[in-house]
């Protein structure tokens, strides 16, 4: 019998599914329900002793999930598991990776520490890394991050006809440029002035290539999407396609998926580290391929 054993937290089914086929390991079963306090319950019915366990948890809306991932942990650890990972195909807090005001905390490292007190290792797709370049500059555990850019620059290339990648601020330049470079396409990223967190404004550029190209944008996180709002607007306005818009992690914070179709977007794609109705490339094949040598 394999030793290793994939446990998924409640939403987490369809990629448990997915990875436990690719895997080959057994599905272990966890029950977990709310005290009318609001306490977390949490029970193994499936008995983790003598194995490795890996805890399967996408981390959007964190702060109602992070409870239950660090019981899951603990139980195994002192339910007799051999080694216990988690599988977090979206990585919460990794954005907040310095203080820009005085007295501000920095999510990411404190988050960071806390998963590695209760974790031997992490596997998480494409983390939000700026400031911070590689997940071992935060994390004391192991941590692999899985890049999918060229499962995007393959979508991208079978179903967009002609074309051109472009980034919505700096940040995503590293994203649309491994994209571009995969798929031998042009690419270019745009500036933004950011106002507050829902107000930013684009500014100026060269959009001469993109003349008579199909727009993609490109970033790895759709939250309220304002960026990408303010871009789609700003590319319509001065004469481009009304452009597709790809994201790996589509979390569609308060009503920015109405608000993206409002303002025009053709097409909202995304990977399925987040469940959503946009989800329309798997990425489980790259993480099950990261996380094998790791169970």
């Amino acid at each position: 019998m394999n030793r290793s054993l994939l446990c998924a937290l409640p939403g987490n089914e369809e990629m448990a599914a997915l990875l436990s086929e690719r895997l080959g390991c057994e599905r272990g079963v966890i029950q977990i329900r709310r005290f009318p306090d609001g306490e977390t319950y949490l029970r193994y019915d499936t008995p983790p002793v003598g194995r490795s366990v890996a805890v399967l948890c996408t981390l959007d809306r964190p702060d109602e999930k992070v409870m239950s991932v660090i019981l899951a942990a603990s139980a195994a650890r002192k339910l007799g598991a051999v080694r216990v990972g988690l599988v977090a195909p979206y990585l919460a807090y990794m954005r907040q990776d310095a203080s820009f005001k005085p007295g501000e905390a920095v999510s990411a490292y404190s988050f960071a520490q806390l998963l590695s007190a209760h974790f031997d290792w992490i596997a998480t797709v494409e983390p939000h890394l700026h400031r911070i370049h590689t997940l071992c500059e935060i994390f004391s555990c192991a941590s692999e991050s899985i890049s999918v850019m060229p499962i995007l620059a393959d979508w991208i290339c079978r179903e967009v006809r002609s074309p051109v990648v472009i980034g919505p601020d700096s940040e995503s330049r590293q994203w649309v440029g491994a994209i571009a470079k995969a798929a031998g396409l042009p690419f270019l990223t745009l500036s933004k002035v950011r106002q507050g967190d829902r107000q930013v404004q684009i500014q100026e550029a060269d959009l001469s290539q993109c003349r008579g190209r199909q727009p993609v944008l490109v970033d790895d996180i759709i939250s309220t999407a304002t960026t990408m709002i303010e871009s789609i607007t700003y590319l319509k306005a001065n004469g481009l396609a009304a452009p597709l818009c790809l994201g790996v992690h589509g979390l569609f914070a308060e009503e920015a998926y109405t608000r993206l179709l409002e303002v025009g977007a053709r097409q909202i794609v995304t990977t399925n580290t987040v469940r959503h109705p946009t989800n329309g490339i798997d990425v489980s094949g790259s993480i099950a391929k990261a996380v094998q040598p790791l169970l």
